[in-house]
């Protein structure tokens, strides 16, 4: 019997050697079971009524493992329907019979096997049976079968027995209706089945008898059981030997059905068959026969047939089962044991003997094969190891943060930020994605989820992160393996005995469950616990590691029994929980050396070394994966060792017979660490003192021999792998349970070479083939490799010393950069390979093909002078700053390009390697004097000819769809000509296509980047006419040889440049300075050239290859100096014409170059007297020829210039002459290392190109930036890119420019042509000073990927505009201050100012303004109150002067005018329903005051407490809002630090404001005390302070240094008065401590912050009934270390900002429009001061000049008074808005420049009238509606227009109707001057004719007849 088996097995094993096909092959079917003891019992018999339960028993089977090393692949499974649906109704499954069969499913996967499942046998439900509905019921069946087990099964039978299935339907109606009814039914379960749920590769099918398959044929109605509805057919097929038909021709007969029908042999009845009994796999031969003969394809049979029966095995018709066979095989093997009267060998033993006999050559020789379809490939982290964020965002300590702060570790080194993994989720997955890993193992940080543990303090940042994580590897096709505990328990945890006590396993079960509900949608693979070993050794065993506990024989032990039943109760709940809706699988992951007898003579040493993997690795899997309980070694041993000592050595605990069930079998899969092996010996001496070696009885020992690693217990040894996993396979898993590789690795030292791993790569090479071959030789069960470790990390106890990452972390550097290093594009060959043979190439089709236009249509006409797209400019040159710049949000077009650039000369190196032959630049570049800054070469460059497993890293990581490249010419044909092909290049250039393609990226290729072979240039060069034609052959070979695969070509790169650089100015090679004719003649070849290959492609290749060709230009915006001025719009177009019109004018419009050109050069050349210009002509058949030659533009651009008109000199004659223009640059765009980022520039030039080529394909193919610093963190690539792309955007969105692509220049640093390598343009940083030319990604390389991810710039939804209203009663309000508007500086008694002082000062206030007269408040109280009124406001925050009130500063002398005159504003406002919102000091300090020391002469506290109590007395009875304070952070660090406000203080800048601060905080203290407890009750109102602050967001969020920098900036702004005042009565701690160290550290003795007394702090605390808020903007904020010796707020901070170039401006340079920050600082102050109500009392935005209609205003308002409304839906207790300010006012030290006012003041006007702008009307329609009604609601009555009106003035906007014209205002004011001058001398003139006339009349009275006799009037 077992000879036969072995037969068929051997038959099995020899397809692949008889070169089947791929269908008889890898996806061949050889299936058997049921294992009779795997059936329910109702489904042995029809007998059992369907629906009984209680005889339903779950299939258990016992022999998977053994039918896979025999290679069977596939298992039938026959679901019972009855027992799963008992009602027929998938909605009320039987939850038990699902488990039970998933179960089933998971075991025969588990074990190598594939499921072939049978839908239905016979026994339906009751409710089906005999139903006339039974093809619906069965449809419903299949579809909930499909959902509740298709993730397990792949291929599907409907029905097995015809005829019992129909013995089930109603027996009245015929059989041909029953065969009907059963066709129906399995066509639409196969049709649900392939809509719905069908994976790739899934197959469904019908066993139908073969003897009446002519029956089912000529049936159309039964045509979906043979043809329509089956993937393949099944046959129930009987053979009778003796026939005169052979089964194969019996089989082949099928073939009457279609060609090659696929046939599955479901079931053959062999009669009268003796020779199949003898020799059972002799049909097997003649079916493999008669595939092989194509006579019949035969995709797979039931072996059952085949196999021979014993003469003691059960017997059924003449042939038996696997069962049979393997149960046989069972008993043979047990009556051998009991005859021998001995134990089953040991599984230890009989690894040794199998590998006993091996030579070390055997043993070491490699394996050249692949691994099994399907194996995963991955990389391993863990929590602690590289997160960080230790503290960050709710995240409770672990016991690795205390002990990582230990002394003890190598360094003082502490995982608070180990790799900041923990804000780098974005470029981690990038790193994953350029690995190709398919499987990422990571750790969840228990703390980070619950901070104390429980479940009861879930952190929602911290579900945020790993929601972010995950989703970001499942949209790169990355796995999540994800561990729910690696070593870092909740520190809370510990603190109450942690895994010692028994409590810790109920929380960690809180724990698990929320992760499984939480992630387990998306989390397929779990680990509960990562080598728990270690932790029990490690951590509780030598105290090596957290918590630091030394009790080997007790603790460790304790530990390890609560971690084994937490698992299995986390094992358990998934099960029975989570496992049918989310299909995953839970197991473990154990750690183990290989342990190899020291002498394996020794029987001795051979126990120890078997003991030594039983307390290692049995530890842990015995009780899981054998019995539930510790190997009985481990129980003997410690049984001895305790019975041998006086006391107990250890204390092994027991488990109880629950928990053993409990344990037994918790896991779906055994994950292994494996990194070094042992040589083990009987321990020599006999010790009571405990230790894990005495304890276990051995001793450990290691071969001098082995290769060692930088870590002491990290040996070289490979073949242990093989045998540990030969050893799991006998021992534990038994081809039950799969085998995960989940850790494998070694460290290098920090101190070795950081890239250049090469010790780590002959590591993984060795191990890695070790695996392989247990794979294959020992049939071990792996399903995949994992490395340890994707990056660097914290390693415990050896800090960051030793690194074990694939990618080096640099962790000196804040950015904490990663770089791949040589190992990691080793794995990543690997992982292409899947394992060791040679890439097969696929040369699969790019992954697009562009869509364009079939034939370009081209203008046949040229250009005008200037061109029509004039337009452009008239478009967009008069465009505000505001709108021109204003951010734009949306997205590209779905099939939008986004990639990267690159060079062959400026990345490719190896310039004279493998045959290359020299370029013009590798001539250059080594001439002496060629201006190459440091005379650098390309002769390395990037290494990119050898790096181009790094290059493809890169672009896999960046996600671009597009790599743009160029070919060295050189390189193919090293002499330039046709007939030198250099293989060696072109198998370069192959290799990196097919990777590209591979990759998912599409090829653009460049034919000419400059590089012109030198030999080509030794005969002339492009001068030469053979030019053309050579460089059409080289593009013919090109074409021939890649156009396969690159459906995208560029001709030429750049030929403006390479024309006038290498021609006219001989920057460039080859150095001709010829700049009047040789550019010209250069260009002009050029164009032909280009023309010549075009129609080359596309006579010759385009039909085939369907790819595009075009060539790329350059060109710089042209602005006009002065839109206006026609000349200078010509100079700008000429400017374009002459730089991309020079070659796309002849080839997209009319063959021939701009007449703009023409004529210029024509007209030139003769005024210099010469025959013909000097631009050559073309003939009308060139024009004809090259008209039309670009399917697409591509355009390169980087820059703007300013252009004006200019006369140029005529002699010498040059090309930049001929524009007749000079180019400037506006020095206020941003600098860079070459040009200035003009980002506009970019809409404006894809606009004209628009206009004037027409609608055609737009591809930007090279567009960066280039900076000299070399740093990774590169914000301002990052801007330039963000700007750049979101102007391409609004051209693309607004403007309708068919933008198709954009590619970034570059993917990494290069040889920047002339500028060498100072100039880096690079996404990636690559390191010219390291052999590996390592490439590190920048901060902008993720940014780019962010914004390809989204396909542009879309509108988050944070962002998305929200339409609701505040809650009632929201208190809306506008704001001023006395000395902005009051005047009346030396009126009525009041006493001067700090700020009259210091506007009086030279050179203090901009414009020497002064506050002397301001808006004249103090006379104009009803102007202001029309002006509130205008606002619909029903409060008003206005301040009092102090001087004002007491002029000493003192309550000797109470100014009563001054009362007076607040009483009257106060009156004005109540009696108009307005209420008084009153801030008692805003920066006005009487002088006498601090004459005295100001607010850093402590007296001031009870000063302040006096002058609030006049206030509280005199006015308190109307007053209900008081604000003690504004600002104290602005006018303490502006007039104590920097002086910049008065007083005006700046050389203290250390202690100054400190001493102030400290001074305001009490005041403010003793100022609410004293309205508390003498006012507050009678005149019940409320008091606090008014508080500033900006938000800060980290310039660079993945940095944890920028992220703290934020933290800080804020804190020390809006914390340092609000955390005494709203949180403890005392300063941060932040504060406090950096302030303390810088002091210590510069010398001094204490800390320059002063230190608040206990009792100030209670004093202090709890002193506001509000918390009044300032805020205006948001900056970008770094760490800025400074020198210890410098004493300043900015330097005891640290802190230094910028700002987003894309935030529009104001008229402020501190003040960009941010909302976004405003919520969030909103939301911030919520959770730092427990949600205080908050009254905005100042928000506003600054313009400057006279514009009434202030779009930018009601922009900035809209924006952020809708972000407070999103505050107030976070449940942020906002209680009021305030606007700032009414009306423009003193800006303090820029006087009157910037004008904060909803009303225009005219300070020209002595009235001073307050005119409403646009803004006023606008925030007035706000206060009306109580915020944003929804306008899809309809028109809302609060949006009635109600206009605003003048309180002074008729003029209500900036245009003004005058005599019929509209005028500006300025204007208008002019000509009213001018008309009343007229008039005034019409009326002095009417007056004197009116005398005269007068006095006529009086003289006709005397003289009548002279009278008479003049008639005519005098004039």
């Amino acid at each position: 019997m077992e000879l036969a088996w072995h037969l068929v097995s051997t038959a099995l094993l020899s397809f692949s050697c008889w070169g089947l096909d791929w269908e008889t092959d890898r996806n061949f079917i050889a299936a058997t079971g049921p294992l009779t003891n795997d059936l329910p019992l109702q489904s042995q018999g029809s007998a059992a009524a369907a629906g009984d339960k209680d005889i339903y028993v779950c299939p258990q089977p016992q022999h998977l493992g053994r039918l896979r090393a025999d290679q069977i692949t596939h298992y039938k499974v026959f679901l019972p329907w009855a027992q799963l649906l008992p009602e027929a109704r998938p909605d009320a499954p039987d939850q038990a019979a699902v488990r039970c069969h998933r179960r089933l499913l998971a075991d025969v996967r588990r074990a190598g096997l594939e499921a072939l499942v049978v839908l239905h046998r016979r026994a339906p439900p009751a409710h089906a049976r005999g139903s006339r509905a039974f093809a619906a019921l069965f449809a419903d069946y299949a579809a909930f079968a499909f959902h509740a087990f298709g993730d397990l099964v792949e291929v599907w039978i409907t029905f097995s027995d015809l005829e019992a299935v129909m013995a089930e339907l109603p027996q009245q109606e015929s059989r041909a209706w029953r065969l009907r009814t059963l066709a129906d039914a399995h066509r639409q379960a196969y049709d649900i089945y392939h809509r719905e749920f069908a994976p790739l590769g899934g197959k469904l099918s019908v066993v139908l008898p073969a003897e009446e398959m002519a029956e089912f044929l000529q049936e159309p109605s039964l045509s979906a059981l043979t043809k329509d509805s089956v993937d393949f057919l099944s046959l129930d097929l009987s053979h009778k030997c003796q026939s005169e038909m052979t089964l194969p021709q019996q089989l082949s007969k099928l073939q009457t059905i279609g060609p090659n029908v696929k046939v599955f042999v479901s079931n053959l009845k062999l009669q009268d068959c003796p020779s199949s009994r003898k020799n059972p796999a002799q049909m097997l031969f003649t079916l493999i026969e008669a595939i092989n003969k194509d006579q019949v394809l035969t995709i797979g049979f039931d072996i059952d047939a085949f196999l021979n029966c014993s003469s003691s095995s059960n017997k059924s018709n003449g042939y038996c089962s696997v069962t049979n066979i393997l149960r046989l095989q069972d008993d043979q093997e047990q009556d051998y044991r009991v005859a021998a009267g001995s134990a089953p060998p040991f599984s230890y033993q009989r690894v040794l003997e199998v590998f006993a006999n091996q030579s070390q050559e055997q043993r070491d020789a490699f394996l050249w094969d692949v691994f099994p379809e399907g194996f995963l490939w991955g990389v391993s982290t863990g929590a602690f190891n590289v997160e960080g964020g230790w503290a960050e965002d709710g995240r409770g300590p672990s016991i690795w943060d205390r002990e990582g702060h230990q002394e003890d570790t190598k360094g003082e080194a502490t995982p608070e930020v180990a790799s900041d993994s923990y804000h780098k989720v974005d470029s981690d997955v990038a790193l994953l994605r350029g690995l190709r890993a398919q499987v990422y193992k990571f750790s969840i940080s228990w703390s980070r989820i619950f901070p104390t543990g429980h479940r009861s303090s879930p952190s929602p940042r911290g579900v945020a992160y790993y929601n972010k994580l995950i989703d970001s590897l499942l949209d790169s096709q990355i796995e999540p393996m994800v561990t729910l505990f690696h070593w870092d328990l909740p520190q809370a945890l510990q603190d109450v005995g942690g895994w010692q006590n028994e409590s810790v396993v109920e929380a960690f079960l809180d724990y698990a469950a929320f992760c499984f509900s939480t992630f387990g949608d998306r989390v397929k693979l779990w680990v509960t616990f990562h080598e728990p070993w270690v932790m029990s050794y490690a951590g509780y065993g030598t105290g090596k590691h957290a918590p630091g506990i030394s009790d080997p024989g007790v603790a460790s032990f304790k530990v390890a029994h609560s971690v084994l039943k937490a698992h299995a109760r986390a094992w358990h709940l998934y099960d029975s929980h989570h496992r049918l809706q989310q299909q995953g699988h839970v197991g473990i992951v154990l750690n183990s050396d290989w342990a190899e007898p020291l002498s394996p003579e020794r029987p001795e040493d051979l126990k120890a070394s078997e003991r030594f993997l039983q307390f290692m690795l049995g530890w842990f899997a015995h009780p899981i994966f054998v019995d539930g309980d510790y190997p009985a070694a481990m129980k003997t041993q410690i049984q001895e060792m305790n019975k041998q000592c006086l006391n107990p050595v250890a204390k092994l605990p027991e488990f109880t017979e629950a928990e053993k069930q409990l344990l037994k079998g918790s896991a779906d899969f055994l994950g292994l660490s494996h990194y070094t092996s042992r040589l083990i010996s009987d321990a020599q001496e006999n010790t009571c003192q405990p230790s894990y070696d005495t304890i276990g009885g051995f001793s450990q020992h290691i071969d001098p021999a082995w290769p060692h690693t930088s870590s002491p217990w990290i040996h070289v040894v490979p073949w242990g792998i093989r045998r540990l996993l030969k050893f799991v396979s006998l021992e534990y898993t038994r081809g039950k349970v799969p085998i995960y590789l989940a850790g494998n690795g070694m460290p290098i030292e920090e101190s070795e070479s950081h890239l250049d791993d090469s010790s780590r790569i002959d590591y993984f090479n060795q191990y890695i083939n070790e695996v392989l071959k247990a794979i294959k030789e020992d049939s071990v069960d792996v399903r995949s490799y994992i490395v340890r470790s994707f990056i660097d990390g914290f390693e415990g106890p050896t800090g960051y010393s030793q690194r074990f990452g694939l990618h080096h972390v640099n962790f000196n550097d804040s950015s904490k950069p990663r770089t791949p290093r040589r190992s990691a594009y080793f794995y990543t060959n690997i992982i292409e390979k899947n394992g060791f043979l040679p890439k097969k190439v696929n040369r699969l089709p790019p992954p697009a093909t562009p869509s364009v236009p079939p034939k370009l249509t081209a203008f046949t006409f040229p250009s005008e002078v200037p061109s029509k797209a004039k337009v452009v400019w008239e478009k967009f040159s008069n465009q505000p700053t505001f709108e021109r710049d204003l951010f734009y949000h949306g997205t590209f077009r779905d099939d939008f390009v986004w990639g990267v650039s690159s060079s062959a000369y400026q990345i490719e190196g190896a310039w004279d390697a493998d045959g290359k032959g020299p370029s013009i630049w590798d001539n250059f570049t080594h001439t002496p004097g060629n201006n190459v800054k440091d005379n650098a070469t390309g002769d390395i460059a990037c290494d990119s000819y050898h790096q181009l497993d790094a290059d493809l890293n890169m672009l896999r990581a960046l996600k671009v769809k597009a790599y743009r490249f160029s070919i060295s010419w050189s390189r193919i044909f090293p002499t330039g000509r046709n007939n030198s092909v250099n293989q060696n290049g072109v198998d370069y250039y192959n290799r990196l296509i097919d990777g590209l393609v591979s990759s998912n990226i599409s090829p653009m290729v460049t034919l000419f980047h400059w590089d012109l072979p030198q030999a080509l240039q030794d005969i002339g060069g492009w001068d030469n006419p053979l030019l053309i034609e050579l460089f059409n052959s080289y593009a013919d070979f090109c074409f021939q040889t890649f156009g396969d695969r690159v459906k995208f070509w560029m001709t030429f790169n750049e030929p403006m440049y390479q024309a006038w650089l290498g021609y006219g100015s001989g920057e460039f090679p080859p150095q001709v300075k010829d700049p009047g004719w040789a550019p010209y003649r250069i260009g002009h070849a050029v164009i032909k050239a280009h023309a010549r290959v075009y129609h080359t492609y596309d006579e010759k290749y385009r039909q085939s290859q369907k790819g595009v060709i075009s060539l790329s230009l350059s060109a710089h915006w042209a602005e006009p100096k002065s839109p206006g001025l026609p000349r200078d719009v010509e100079a700008a177009d000429r400017m374009l014409q002459f730089s991309l019109g020079w070659f796309a004018h002849p080839i997209f419009r009319n063959g021939d170059y701009p007449d703009a050109m023409k004529w210029s050069v024509g007209n030139r050349s003769e005024l210099q007297r010469l025959a013909t210009s000097r631009l050559p002509s073309f003939t009308a058949e060139e024009r004809s020829y090259i008209m039309g030659t670009a399917d697409v533009f591509c355009l390169n651009t980087y820059s703007s210039r300013i252009v004006q008109h200019k006369t140029p000199r005529l002699n010498p004659p040059s090309y930049e002459d001929d524009r007749a223009l000079t180019e400037e640059e506006d020095s206020s765009w941003p600098s860079t290392a070459m040009n200035r980022a003009v980002s506009w520039g970019m809409r404006r030039l894809l606009n004209w190109v628009k206009e004037e080529y027409g609608d055609i394909p737009i591809y930007i193919t090279e567009n960066g930036v280039g900076l000299k610093n070399p740093k990774v963190e590169d914000t301002d690539r990052i801007f330039y890119h963000k700007t750049y792309i979101n102007e391409a955007l609004k051209a693309y969105r607004l403007d309708g420019v068919d933008l198709r692509g954009y590619l970034a220049w570059s993917i990494m640093d290069n040889f920047e042509w002339l500028n060498g390598y100072t100039v880096k343009f690079g996404l990636y940083h690559v390191d010219f000073n390291d052999l590996t030319r390592a490439r590190t990604p920048r901060t902008s390389a993720g940014y780019y990927t962010e914004v390809i991810t989204s396909n542009g710039m879309p509108l988050s939804k944070e962002d998305e505009f929200l339409y609701g209203q505040f809650p009632d009663g929201f208190m809306w309000s506008a704001a001023s201050a006395a000395y902005q508007i009051e005047g009346a500086w030396r009126e009525d008694g009041k006493g001067l100012s700090i700020w009259d002082t210091f506007s009086h000062t030279p050179l203090r206030v901009g414009n020497d303004d002064t506050g002397d007269v301001a808006c004249d408040s103090y006379h104009k109280i009803g102007e202001d109150l029309a002006a509130l009124q205008n606002l619909g406001v029903s409060y008003y925050r206005f301040s009092i002067s102090w001087p004002r009130i007491l002029p000493d500063g003192t309550t000797k002398l109470i100014n009563k005018a001054g009362l007076d005159y607040y009483r009257r504003l106060i009156d004005t406002l109540l009696a108009a329903g307005i209420q008084p919102q009153v801030t008692m000091y805003h920066w006005v300090l009487p002088q006498a005051l601090q004459d005295v020391g100001g607010w850093e002469n402590e007296t001031i506290v009870q000063r302040f407490k006096d002058y609030a109590n006049v206030l509280f007395q005199r006015l308190g009875d109307k007053v209900k809002f008081w604000i003690t304070v504004n600002e104290p952070f602005t006018f303490i660090s502006q007039g104590y630090g920097y002086g910049t406000a008065a007083p005006g203080i700046s050389f203290r800048p250390g202690t100054a404001p400190y001493i102030a601060g400290h001074n305001v905080i009490k005041a403010h203290a003793e100022a609410w005390h004293l309205y508390n407890d003498q006012y507050r009750a009678k005149q019940g109102g409320i008091i606090s302070i008014t508080i500033n602050s900006d938000w800060a967001e980290p310039r660079n969020p993945t940095n944890q240094e920028d992220v703290e920098a934020a933290r800080r900036y804020v804190q020390f702004m809006g914390g340092w008065f609000a955390h005494p005042i709203f949180k403890n009565g005392d300063y941060s701690e932040v504060m406090k401590t950096r302030i303390r160290d810088r002091s210590l550290a510069a010398g001094l003795s204490k800390s320059r912050l002063p230190e608040f007394t206990e009792s100030e702090k209670r004093r202090i605390n709890g002193t506001y009934d509000f918390f009044g808020f300032n805020h205006y903007t948001t900056v970008l904020a770094y760490n800025l270390n400074y020198d210890s010796w410098i004493s300043s707020f900015d330097a005891d901070r640290g802190v230094a900002s910028i700002t987003d170039r894309s935030w529009p401006d104001s008229a402020s340079f501190w003040l960009k429009m941010t909302p976004f920050g405003f919520r969030r600082i909103l939301n911030w102050l919520k959770e730092e001061y427990n949600n205080p109500p908050i009254y905005i009392t100042e928000n506003g935005v600054s313009q400057r000049g006279v514009d009434l209609s202030d779009t930018e205003r009601i922009y900035y308002l809209r924006r952020y008074i809708n972000e407070a409304l999103k505050a107030v839906q976070d449940k942020v207790d906002i209680r009021g808005y305030t606007v700032w300010s009414v009306m423009d006012n003193f800006e303090w030290a820029v006087g009157f420049a910037e004008r904060f006012g909803l009303h225009f003041v005219n300070y020209t006007d002595p009235s001073l009238p307050r005119i409403p702008r646009e803004s006023a009307r606008f925030y007035a329609s706000i206060v009306k509606c109580n915020g944003f009604p929804d306008p899809a609601a309809g028109p809302h009555s609060c949006l009635q227009s109600q206009d605003a009106v003048p309180t002074d003035s008729p003029i209500t906007k900036d245009e003004v109707g005058f005599l019929g014209l509209t005028l500006a205002t300025a204007e208008a004011q002019t000509a009213l001057y001018v008309l009343f001058t007229l008039v005034l001398l019409g009326v002095c003139g009417m007056a004197f004719l009116s005398y005269k006339y007068c006095k006529r009349a009086k003289q006709r009275k005397t003289q009548p007849n002279q009278l008479e006799m003049n008639h005519t009037s005098s004039f």
